[in-house]
């Protein structure tokens, strides 16, 4: 049986230390992987938000969210580069309606 497709959401935060050109960098990246892999449906860059708590004693961040739609193997490899990536302090990829 072949995969099916599914709809994810993918927030992840850049250290706000990251210059303009390098935080473009990051957003563009991603964006290209999720294109790569899957379909892109929707890129909402939030930007500079007051974080819930501080990581890395920063109390901001900036916010990326992407909706995006792939086979059910993607998002672990995506997960996992997004942890390896220098200036990405946290991410969370979500099945979306679940």
């Amino acid at each position: 049986m072949a995969k099916v497709n599914e709809k994810y959401e993918l927030l992840y935060i850049i250290d706000i230390d990251k210059t303009e050109e390098e935080t473009a960098a990051i957003v563009e990246r991603f964006k290209g992987l999720v294109e790569a892999n899957g379909e892109l449906l929707e890129m909402d860059e939030w930007g500079k938000r007051k974080l819930a708590y501080p990581i890395n004693d920063k109390p901001e961040g900036y916010y990326v969210l992407v909706k995006f739609t792939c086979t059910p193997d993607f998002p672990a490899e995506l997960d996992r580069i997004l942890h390896i990536t220098e200036g990405v302090v946290r991410s969370l990829i979500t099945v979306e309606g679940a």
